[in-house]
């Protein structure tokens, strides 16, 4: 089990939050900062229904608004605190960005790119590696993820 500090739980927590205004928009509750030298420098949440933009995950709008701030793509300082595993697509991002470091929160067992279904962070293949460490406040992120789902099939089911 990976150690945690508190302002890791802190940071988390600012994801969590990220998370629920996603749900209250409609969207299913991924949330994300990005994280410099304790000062958070980007934040995320899924917008993906409310753009109608398959890019907009947490992760890429956290990652996009960081490296506005900093005037670079490059983000190699940085920690993405996010509350579910990285897609494939969003640990791409994480990859070409440079990232320093990535904490998530739920592991995701369908989609999961950061050591779940695949590990391409830390795939020796690439000329980036980026520290991973999930399982941060795992239970809260799963909740409401969970939650979510469950309040979307009952409304389906009318």
């Amino acid at each position: 089990m990976p150690y945690f500090t508190e302002a890791d739980r802190s940071f988390m927590t600012m994801a969590l939050d990220e998370a629920r205004l996603a749900s209250d928009a409609g969207d299913v509750p991924v949330g994300a900062v990005v994280v410099r030298a304790g000062e958070v420098i980007g934040r995320g949440r899924n917008v993906r229904q409310v753009l109608g933009d398959p890019l907009a995950h947490a992760e890429m709008v956290a990652l996009s608004e960081a490296a506005r701030f900093l005037g670079s793509w490059r983000l190699t300082n940085c920690t993405l605190y996010v509350t579910l595993e990285p897609c494939p697509m969003c640990a791409g991002a994480i990859l070409q960005c440079r990232l320093g470091s990535l904490v998530f929160g739920a592991a995701d067992p369908r989609a999961g790119c950061c050591g779940t279904l695949y590990d391409l962070p830390g795939d020796r293949r690439f000329p980036v590696r980026v520290r991973c460490r999930g399982g941060l406040l795992a239970p809260e992120a799963s909740r409401l993820l969970g939650d979510f789902f469950l309040a979307r099939r009952k409304k389906r089911r009318g």
